[in-house]
């Protein structure tokens, strides 16, 4: 992790702690995006110009597990839990994502409730609105302790 990223997490963590922490888990936060790996920003439900619907399964997979998308483009994804158990979606870069599954893997109760991600209990619906800004890929994953290993992982492509 770069110095930057790992000060952007540091901050992060310590405004959720003064804020009330993250869902009880000792100020826990994901760090939103750094400027040196942009994914978006968190998008305005006026603005949306198309729904992508995403399932998330006791397989481990996200169906699908590959979206594309246009830079500048708001999109409303839809996610749901068809599983028995908890499942998230972050979205973020592939090294954000697994420093946070090290750290998920350490307190699995921690949950996420940032703008670029959803929990949701067996059975549950959430959504992210978010507004992908430039080309490349944009990663997503389910830190749940196990699942991001175990293979729960996608991407966003963004022509």
């Amino acid at each position: 992790m770069t110095q930057a990223a790992l000060l952007a997490l540091t901050l992060t963590a310590a405004a959720a702690q003064a804020a009330g922490g993250h869902d009880g888990h000792g100020g826990h936060a994901m760090s939103m995006p750094a400027a040196t790996a942009p994914i978006g920003k968190p998008g305005d439900a006026a603005r949306v110009s198309r729904v992508i619907d995403v399932d998330m399964t006791d397989a481990m997979r996200f169906t699908p597990d590959r979206i594309q998308v246009k830079a500048g483009e708001t999109v409303r994804i839809n996610v749901r839990n068809s599983g028995k158990i908890r499942h998230e979606l972050v979205l973020g870069t592939d090294a954000d994502l697994k420093a946070h599954y090290d750290m998920m893997m350490k307190d699995p109760g921690m949950r996420h409730e940032e703008p670029n991600s959803v929990s949701l209990d067996a059975g549950k619906s959430g959504q992210i609105i978010w507004r992908f800004d430039q080309a490349g890929t944009v990663s997503f994953g389910c830190l749940e302790p196990g699942h991001y290993s175990a293979g729960m992982k996608g991407s966003v492509s963004v022509l």
